[in-house]
């Protein structure tokens, strides 16, 4: 085990300390301390998703999120849900392009507790008759998410925006993938990215940490170690439109995208401030421009940054028939928001940003999220303050490079329309 690290970082009253440790087999452990905290926030975040499955295997990380909770050789599914319950934690997980992450939200007595079932799980025992059962219910949340309008465009999005790069693979997968998915092909993934070297213990709040360190030790100090990676294919978007026609919908859902900068990039903060002010809420210009006019339901600007590369979203809801228009005034108000910011508009995005960042980290759970997120796109820690102070150093002239850069002008346009055949077309 190497040497424990510690830095200091005062959260108004309260003293927030960032600590660190790695075991012999790789398995990194990072925590905020927070010795005012009520609670304690405890996960495993694992750096793989989507991208880092072979295609044929797409949805796998999904899938073996799920088999998790169906037990290790020592508890079975309902095992693993008594003790979570009889702890009365908080738990849960989620399998994203490029993290899959699994947490508890405790009581600080509990936090080993917690721990334990946790790393217990990480082993799963991945049962055939396991593995059959959910698979069914895979197959099935896949179908249930067709019929959902915004989910079936944003995954065109994605496949149009990263054809030929690993992000443009789809998280749950196709039915055709995860159908013809074997139960060895899972536990051989399992076995290549599920190692020590690959994944991080991340807590927050009120945490003994060296104790915290022994009892990953204990637990954790048998994981095998994998060395896996990752790929960073040169990627070119080229443009793409799509329409896109469902019989369940009775509104259009119109969406644009375009690169923006990775989440490693500095460029970030400044793509975010130049979604926030596009469409951020009620106040941003797209709400004025749509909402506020009648011509869209909702409408909205986001920076969505990943390892490597990121991407700036426009989502709107509309009638059908205003879908053509509503993306005319989507570009327009696209080609006229940087020439039109002021300092004004960038003070008001800035304090919005910093606010919800200090909201969101204010209980452990929100703390636990960011270091395991931070580590996951191998992002340098920083500070809650920090990140905040550079949001708010963020100028108009970084605004302009970033754009620069990373040109406002949508490569990607998605429609999502009403059948003929459906309700709202007749």
């Amino acid at each position: 085990m190497s040497a424990l690290q510690n830095s200091v970082s005062p959260l108004s009253t309260r003293e927030i300390r960032h600590r660190t440790a790695r075991l012999a087999n790789g398995l990194e452990i990072q925590a905020e301390v927070d010795a005012g905290a009520h609670t304690a926030a405890i996960g495993f975040f694992v750096r793989t998703g989507a991208r880092d499955e072979p295609t044929e295997l797409m949805g796998v990380s999904h899938f073996l999120e799920h088999m998790m909770f169906k037990g290790s050789e020592r508890r079975r599914a309902e095992d693993v849900n008594r003790e979570f319950d009889e702890l009365g934690a908080a738990h849960n997980a989620f399998t994203t392009n490029e993290l899959t992450a699994y947490y508890a939200h405790v009581l600080p007595e509990r936090t080993h507790g917690a721990l334990e079932i946790l790393a217990d799980i990480l082993r799963p025992a991945l049962r055939q008759e396991d593995f059959d059962e959910e698979k069914q219910v895979i197959l099935e949340e896949i179908a249930m998410y067709a019929d959902q309008p915004f989910w079936v465009g944003y995954e065109a999005m994605m496949e149009r925006l990263y054809a030929g790069h690993p992000l443009e693979h789809r998280v749950l997968g196709t039915t055709q993938s995860v159908g013809a998915l074997g139960r060895d092909q899972m536990a051989d993934y399992f076995d290549r990215r599920y190692s020590a070297d690959n994944t991080v213990l991340v807590a927050a709040g009120r945490v003994d940490f060296d104790a915290l360190v022994r009892e990953a030790e204990r637990l954790c100090g048998h994981w095998n170690t994998a060395r896996p990676t990752r790929e960073h294919p040169r990627w070119a978007p080229q443009p793409a439109t799509v329409r896109l026609q469902l019989p369940n919908t009775a509104r259009a859902y119109v969406i644009l995208s375009m690169p923006a900068p990775a989440i490693q990039d500095d460029m970030r903060y400044a793509s975010g401030i130049l979604m926030h002010v596009l469409g951020g809420g009620d106040g941003s210009r797209l709400h004025w421009a749509l909402v506020e006019t009648g011509l869209a339901e909702e409408a909205s600007a986001s920076y969505d940054g990943h390892d490597g590369t990121g991407d700036n979203t426009l989502f709107a809801v509309c009638d059908p028939a205003k879908a053509d228009e509503i993306e005319g005034v989507l570009r327009a108000e696209l080609a006229a928001l940087l020439p039109s910011i002021t300092d004004d508009d960038l003070l008001r995005a800035r304090s919005r940003i910093a606010t919800g960042a200090a909201v969101g980290s204010e209980r452990p759970n929100g703390r636990m999220f960011r270091l395991g997120t931070l580590w996951g796109y191998g992002a340098e820690y920083c500070t809650l303050e920090d990140e905040v102070e550079r949001i708010s150093r963020v100028t108009l002239a970084d605004l302009r490079a970033c754009c620069e850069r990373f040109p406002l002008d949508p490569k990607v346009s998605v429609h999502v329309l009403p059948s003929p055949d459906s309700p709202a077309a007749k």
